[in-house]
């Protein structure tokens, strides 16, 4: 069995507007200032169109991307999602090509810059200028330099004020005229032309690299994205429409500053300035972050094995190196070697080869059915938003011509023969895909299932859990000096057989096996046995606690280290309903996680009663200890009924401590002086209930 082992996790740090900025700064830059231009020489007016038609298969991509997002929210986006589906071969293919297709769209952003730093110093050449700011980009890399999320949140407001304004003010000169030879360019041209105006909506995904950033991922990561791309198509297709509707098409067509015509119309001098202004901001936060995520796809890959561990090597100052010298590098190349339209292309067959291989991601995943894969966030429409995405992006890649889909195979061929010839001697994990192969007999890779369950441990548990009031009705027992685990089952065992309809052989039995125990050890002395069983009403749970300690042979699964010499001095025993393992291994999971403490035991040990026990467990935020007592302010609860009492809506009085034994509360128990209370719910009501009683508390 792999073993997982912990490490550090990156901080939490990315909210909502965080995430949206995110996407936004990456999205509204090269798509923008300088293609509609490039695209206007294919398809004419139509470009309006071409935009709407592009946005087609972003809508697969995001509802996947945020599925996978919120099922494995890992840094490394794109390579980790398909290598963990279909396995390291495709993984291989994915990590080159999303490396690749930044490159490029870094490479693409880079002549916009240099496009737009022409028209203030006309003298200069554009490809000097793009490699200049190629060389620039890769130093401020190498210092460590990266850009601030904060400040990404500015430039992204800015620039949507700037955009606003062209629009705005530029809907009132559009000259209708100019689109009355729409549909003149023919439907081959369309998809084609659509195809290579896709490269503008690939930076809203970019935002899947830093999911293990963002907090609350199964909310903040696809509302973010989806806010970004609904937006972003908004403003293409309203900004181009005033392009075409503004700029004679004789001066449109081939244009590499296209906003900047425009704007100069509308505006006058001052509005070009300022449009050159809001490019160049966007292209350099773009480029910059761009070669900052394109370098890292490097180290991910050789971290697993897929590229040489030079790539993995950090300077002195912590920076890639290697990585970001050999990325720098290939732009450089691209600038040289490759005209802009060539550029879009490349990137945006290479950005619609991912499209397909994350939409089959999410069916290789959904169909694998390993309990671990819980997405906060399911894909609308399954399968067929998936196999959509797959079919219209073979299309497109397949309608941009014989040297981009040569191209795009080359690009599958080559990630291929590295896997063959160098990744496979290295790597010995397999992919969901296996699961697949397992449900028709053969193997499956029980690697990744461990891995999914760390994964599951470390996003926690949701708002709908049920976690605190499981805990707080929960049976706990003390198991007597020399007591066995098989004394610890039976017990736990008897209890659940007098709560549910199943017979105490089931659990007994149930808990023993290897193949259905789930008994967990975490090297300081924890054992999670657990079950999930059909017609359960809801979780039910039993602490068991051994002063001495117990030992026993477990399997493990959040934890990667042997536990079986070890004495265990804390089992819990979860059953939960078997159509709800996404919870149930939550609810593990948040378990474990408070366990791997290293003061968790010597305090486990030392307190003395049942209550006490349970809330070393109980989530700080979601419940409350208040005593009731005569004279204080919790005092006016005395005498009252549960039914009667005023708390904060999602408020639960869970259990009452009264004269050294555990009430278990009703509607119609009736408050005593003296009476020690703990109530869960949800974070508000808590709080509530903190600042009402605080000398109570």
């Amino acid at each position: 069995m792999a073993i997982i082992k912990k490490s550090a996790r990156l901080k939490k740090s990315l909210t909502l507007r965080h995430v949206f900025a995110l996407a936004m700064g990456a999205t509204l830059s090269s798509g923008f200032f300088l293609l509609p231009g490039l695209a206007a020489e294919q398809a004419g007016s139509t470009i309006v169109l071409c935009y709407v038609i592009a946005a087609v298969p972003v809508i697969p991509l995001i509802l996947s991307v945020s599925e996978l997002g919120t099922a494995m929210p890992r840094a490394g986006g794109a390579y980790y999602f398909v290598d963990r589906s279909l396995g390291p071969l495709f993984g291989t293919i994915a990590g080159i090509g999303t490396w690749l297709s930044l490159i490029l769209k870094t490479a693409f952003a880079l002549i916009g810059m240099g496009a737009y730093a022409h028209i203030i110093f006309p003298g200069v050449n554009i490809i000097p200028i793009a490699v200049s700011f190629a060389l620039f980009f890769g130093v401020v890399n190498l210092l460590g330099a990266k850009r601030s999320a904060g400040f990404q949140i500015y430039m992204v407001g800015f620039l949507l004020f700037i955009l606003a304004l062209f629009i705005v003010a530029g809907v009132g000169d559009i000259h209708l005229s100019r689109f009355d030879s729409f549909f003149e360019p023919g439907m081959d041209s369309i998809i084609s032309t659509s195809g290579l105006v896709f490269i503008s909506y690939l930076g809203v995904t970019k935002v899947a690299s830093v999911a293990e950033e963002i907090s609350n991922p199964e909310r903040n990561f696809p509302l973010g994205i989806m806010l970004a791309i609904a937006l972003s198509v908004l403003i293409y297709v309203a900004g181009i429409a005033v392009m075409v509707g503004v700029v004679p098409m004789g001066e449109l067509r081939g244009s590499l500053t296209p906003a900047a015509a425009a704007a100069e119309k509308i505006l006058g001098p001052w509005g070009e300035r300022l449009i050159i202004a809001a490019a160049m901001l966007a292209f350099f936060s773009v480029a910059n972050a761009a070669i900052l995520s394109a370098s890292r796809y490097p180290i991910a890959m050789s971290r697993d094995g897929i590229m040489p561990n030079l790539f993995a090597s950090l300077s002195r100052l912590k920076t890639p190196i290697y990585s970001v010298i050999l990325t720098v590098a290939i732009i450089i190349v691209c600038l040289f070697f490759f005209n802009p339209i060539k550029i879009a292309k490349l990137a945006s067959s290479f950005q619609l080869l991912m499209v397909s291989l994350l939409c089959t991601a999410v069916i290789v995943m959904r169909e694998s059915r390993i309990d671990g894969y819980d997405p906060g966030y399911h894909s609308p429409f399954y399968p067929w938003i998936q196999l959509l995405g797959i079919a219209f992006s073979i299309i497109l890649i397949s309608l941009m011509g014989m040297g981009v889909i040569a191209a795009t195979v080359g690009l599958i061929l080559v990630g291929m023969l590295w896997y063959l010839y160098y990744s496979r001697r290295t790597i010995y994990r397999s992919g969901a895909i296996y699961h697949i192969f397992a449900r028709l007999g053969s193997r499956k890779y029980k690697g990744l299932e461990s891995e999914l369950r760390g994964i599951l441990r470390e996003k926690g548990l949701r708002e709908e859990d049920s976690f605190d009031e499981v805990l707080a009705h929960a049976e706990i027992i003390d198991l007597p000096a020399g007591g066995t685990f098989d004394d610890a089952v039976g017990k736990a065992s008897s209890y659940l057989a007098r709560r549910t309809s199943y017979p105490i052989g089931l659990f007994t039995e149930g808990f023993m096996q290897g193949t259905k125990v789930g008994a967990t050890p975490v090297s300081h002395g924890i054992a999670l046995p657990h079950l999930r069983l059909p017609h359960l009403d809801k979780p039910e749970m039993v602490i068991v606690r051994s002063i001495d300690g117990v030992r026993v042979e477990i399997e493990e699964e959040f934890f990667g280290e042997e536990a079986a010499t070890k004495p265990i001095h804390a089992m819990f025993f979860l059953i939960s309903p078997e159509d709800d393992a996404g919870q149930h291994l939550r609810i593990l999971a948040q378990i474990a996680e408070v366990a791997d403490n290293d003061d968790f035991i010597p305090e486990w040990l030392g307190e003395k009663t049942h209550q006490d026990l349970k809330e070393i467990l109980l989530r700080k935020e979601r419940f409350l200890s208040l005593r009731l007592l005569s004279g204080t302010p919790a005092g006016e609860w005395i005498g009252k009924e549960v039914r009667e009492i005023d708390a904060p809506e999602g408020s639960l009085i869970a259990i009452i401590h009264r004269d050294g034994e555990i009430v278990v509360p009703h509607g119609n128990t009736v408050l005593q002086d003296g009476d020690r209370l703990t109530i869960v719910g949800d974070r508000k009501g808590i709080s509530e209930l903190k600042a009402k009683f605080p000398s109570s508390v």
